[in-house]
């Protein structure tokens, strides 16, 4: 029988079949050998008496963080105060997510919050509508400006991701209030909020299919070479083309150089800024994996076409050392006898 997996906790895996029926079951020791991952939205293959998971079906896709699998859209809930909007975290769930060709939403919460919203809903839309990214305000706390967005996902599998304390646990009550998921409190002293939510989970009501996951903040881009990074970027790529060195990380500011620093006045400040921060993480990941393949080459030694371990330059002084002793014991019992 085939199922989804809409929890995981401990060793146990709750999945759900077509039908709606649950079950609780274990993975088969065989997937475990094998390192096979199953991870929330996995579609899987039960055993006979439905205990086990013995097989993980094909994936649309995968996320590594949250780990998550077969995702229609991933709603990127933001706060437009309390704690206020980071422009740079905003780009990074979205940078993230593009890497990983997933359809993306803005949701900013908490526009009851917002003295001068008109103007910060114009300020959000130009930079991100203009990239084809659709944007809802709402205040799920007040339910507020929440059935344009329902009509939107509506059908779809939808994962939730964000901040801690952003409001993403008071969004699902507000979709369905039979729900009443425990919610946090933003501390006044770091405007950050704690985790409510603990794993990925599926929750199904109605029409709507949204996968909650924990907040998290300290996803780097510790994984991509520099190059790469403005692939994620369309608008800065745009201006790219142009420049005098074919490997231009655009991150020059000489004039007549790097096209990008030439067009600086048509990118939004707050993008251009997210691309070096994530520019700056995947040049720490080159320079990292080049020291390792460094090291890893300084400990290795090519005989023909054969690869072999080196001996430390200590092993082989502490190696040479019990030769000497050795010979010098020799020597001393030939002049003993």
């Amino acid at each position: 029988m085939q199922a989804q997996v809409y929890k995981i906790h401990s060793d146990f895996y709750y999945v759900k079949n077509s039908k709606h029926e649950s079950f609780v079951c274990k993975l088969r020791d065989v997937l475990k050998k094998q390192k096979i991952d199953i991870v929330t939205g996995d579609f899987v293959e039960l055993s006979d008496d439905n205990n086990y998971i013995v097989e993980r079906l094909k994936r649309k896709n995968y996320l590594l963080r949250p780990k998550a699998a077969n995702i229609d859209c991933v709603l990127v809930v933001s706060s437009v105060k309390e704690p206020d909007l980071d422009f740079i975290q905003l780009n990074r769930y979205l940078a993230y997510l593009k890497f990983h060709n997933i359809n993306s939403i803005i949701c900013i919460n908490k526009e009851d919050l917002e003295l001068n919203l008109e103007d910060r809903k114009t300020q959000i839309k130009n930079i991100y509508e203009k990239l084809n990214y659709k944007v809802f305000f709402i205040s799920a706390k007040n339910n507020l400006d929440l059935d344009d967005l329902k009509d939107y996902i509506k059908g779809k599998t939808v994962a939730l991701c964000g901040l801690s304390g952003v409001g993403k646990t008071t969004l699902l009550n507000s979709l369905n209030p039979e729900i009443n998921l425990k919610t946090g409190e933003v501390s006044l002293k770091t405007q950050r909020g704690c985790h409510t939510t603990r794993h990925c989970e599926i929750i199904e009501f109605g029409d709507f299919v949204i996968m909650d996951t924990p907040g998290f903040s300290n996803l780097k881009f510790d994984f991509l070479l520099p190059e790469k990074v403005i692939d994620l970027f369309d608008d800065i790529k745009l201006y790219s083309n142009e420049c005098k060195f074919a490997n231009c990380l655009h991150n020059v500011n000489i004039e007549g150089i790097c096209s990008v620093y030439d067009n600086l006045d048509k990118i939004d400040k707050s993008r251009y800024e997210s691309y070096l921060t994530f520019l700056a993480e995947a040049i720490e990941y080159k320079e990292k994996i080049s020291k390792r393949s460094i090291k890893e080459e300084s400990l290795n030694k090519k005989t023909g076409h054969r690869i072999s371990l080196k001996i430390s330059k200590r092993k082989r002084e502490i190696s040479r050392n019990t030769q000497k002793q050795k010979i010098k014991g020799e020597e001393n019992e030939i002049y003993r006898v």
